[in-house]
């Protein structure tokens, strides 16, 4: 798979990561969850087998799941992470039940015999117990233990950050995934479990449960696995899409089935717009679904997790404040687009976050554009603005599993936006935002390599950009002075070596780009009093005398 031809990458990058990790605000819990430690890089994860009873009568999990692996480099010890308070009870390899020592959340497992490199193994890791309740999920990583509105049991999981660890044993790092994987979740006969991919099969498994077994045929994040449990209404559609027919399935509750019916009609407008815009579904093999949950919503790879109440917006908000963020279901169109980016493009240390909530935050603005036109797209993105803290950099410190700042979602998207413009050519655009989900499709990268990518497809050296927004805290500072018909101007507040163009009218109806530099420079203006500078660009505007 694409996926191990970046493996050689990550193990010559590991160093770079776990040198971040040596800042005393972190602990040597965090360098165990967030870098490749040297348990963890020797070896490859090519499939899980992942079995979970779900018992809602005393809120826990119990099962087992079983890792296929390539040996990429010799080692006898593996880790394996489990999060308390849940329990591994035994790790079995050849029929031999094999000894470990745990730290934290970190189980150090001795394998029956050292690992030589290009073979395969496979351990089966057995575990129990009651995984943390998420209170405030998806923010709070966790299971969610809730009832519908007709008092039956209703459970989902939601771990994004906090990491798959808090409920089920797994190599709990973005920097390695699976080809594939099963799922198969057992139940109270009363309910319906829906994971991840397809449903290959639903049989009984005694004592009032029923097991259903899912797979998924490409790689997947270990975050992205779902449990969904619930009383579920199951509504099939279709999608005529690039690659094919893409099959859609909703998951919403019963009683909520109608409601389902005309809010997800949004669905296919969406696919067809990212589609457009990014390529190809990433996923047709696995399908599309959207399935309701007791919390906001979540990008689960192939099994979106939907909680928007079916309404528009964020919860009944609009979160640009312009009116366009009504016009569309923000779950909908924002996780949806982490198929994408996220999900198809994955950061390998979530420091990179903006990788995958930068795009899929400028994604909302593309889909506005697309159903109403550009004007009202770059209104939406504009309006956003005003949800930047600029509390601190974007990029996080790599190697102890920490995000940046949340500003990966507006200010990230309005970066975006302004490289559209410093680009100043939608068909090179395009082609750059294809050309990556072409290019890096199923696949683990770094931030580097994305914003490398960018710069060489679209023709124009975007370091000192990316540099500014995703690393400081300081938007530029477009400072001038008109004396006469003389504008004077300057990029303040910038990195060393700045060097954005930007877009101003310095006569009616025409724009111009000037190239500002931290020193002042002059231009001529036909009509000073119409100067102004485009809003599409993400820049502070100052006049100084």
């Amino acid at each position: 798979m694409a996926r191990q031809l970046l493996f050689p990458l990550m193990l010559a990058l590991a160093p770079w990561w776990s040198a971040s990790a040596q800042n005393p605000t972190f602990t040597h819990a965090d360098t165990l969850r967030g870098s490749l430690t040297p348990q963890r890089v020797w070896w490859d994860v090519t499939f899980y087998d992942l079995h979970v009873t779900i018992d809602p009568a005393d809120s826990t999990f119990r099962g087992w799941n079983a890792i296929t692996y390539q040996v990429v480099g010799p080692a006898r010890e593996m880790q394996i992470d489990l999060q308390q308070p849940l329990q591994l009870d035994s790790v079995v390899q050849e029929g031999r039940r094999l000894g470990f020592r745990r730290d934290g959340n970190a189980f150090f497992v001795k394998l029956v015999a050292s690992q030589k490199r290009g073979t395969t193994g496979r351990v089966t890791a057995y575990y129990s117990g009651k995984p943390h309740v998420a209170q405030k999920a998806p923010w709070d990583g966790g299971v969610v233990w809730a009832r519908d509105q007709d008092g039956h049991p209703w459970i989902a999981t939601a771990c994004q950050g906090t990491g798959a660890s808090v409920w089920w044993p797994t190599k709990d790092t973005q920097a390695d995934e699976p080809d594939s994987q099963r799922v198969v979740l057992t139940v109270p006969d009363s309910l319906q479990a829906v994971s991840n991919g397809r449903l290959r099969g639903v049989a009984p498994a005694g004592q009032g449960r029923t097991s259903y077994e899912w797979f998924v045929t490409s790689p997947i994040n270990n975050y992205d696995i779902a449990v969904n449990v619930g009383r579920y209404a199951q509504i099939n559609r279709s999608y005529a899409g690039e690659a094919g027919r893409l099959t859609l399935e909703f998951w919403p509750l019963q009683s909520h089935q109608e409601a389902a019916l005309t809010q997800f009609s949004q669905v296919q407008p969406m696919l067809a717009c990212y589609e457009r815009w990014f390529g190809p579904y990433p996923w047709y093999r696995d399908g599309y679904q959207l399935v309701e949950t007791p919390f906001l919503g979540m990008e689960h790879q192939s099994a979106v997790a939907y909680g928007n109440g079916y309404e528009n917006g964020y919860k009944g908000t609009d979160l640009s404040g312009t009116g366009w963020g009504l016009t569309w279901d923000f779950i909908v169109i924002h996780e949806s687009a982490h198929e994408w980016f996220g999900n198809s493009i994955t950061a390998a240390d979530i420091a990179d976050m903006w990788v995958h909530e930068s795009f899929a935050n400028y994604a909302e603005n593309l889909f506005t554009e697309c159903q109403y036109g550009p004007a009202a797209g770059a209104a939406y993105v504009i309006g956003t603005r005003k949800n930047v803290k600029n509390d601190r950099p974007i990029i996080g410190p790599y190697g102890v599993n920490t995000e940046g700042s949340g500003d990966m979602y507006y200010k990230g998207g309005n970066m975006l936006h302004t490289i559209r413009q410093i680009i100043g050519n939608d068909s090179i655009w395009r082609g750059v935002l294809r050309g990556l989900n072409a290019t890096f499709q199923h696949q683990i990268v770094t931030g580097q390599q994305i914003q490398a990518y960018i710069s060489a497809h679209s023709g124009v050296d975007l370091s000192k950009v990316f540099t500014q927004y995703l690393t400081t805290t300081q938007i530029p500072v477009f400072e001038y002075r008109i004396r006469d018909s003389t504008l004077s101007y300057r990029w303040g507040q910038v990195v060393p070596g700045f060097d954005m163009p930007l877009r101003v009218a310095l006569q009616t109806g025409r724009w111009t780009r000037l190239r500002p530099r931290e020193t002042w420079q002059t231009a001529t203006l036909a009509h000073p009093e119409e100067f102004r500078v485009d809003d599409n660009f993400y820049v502070l505007v100052r006049r100084v005398e």
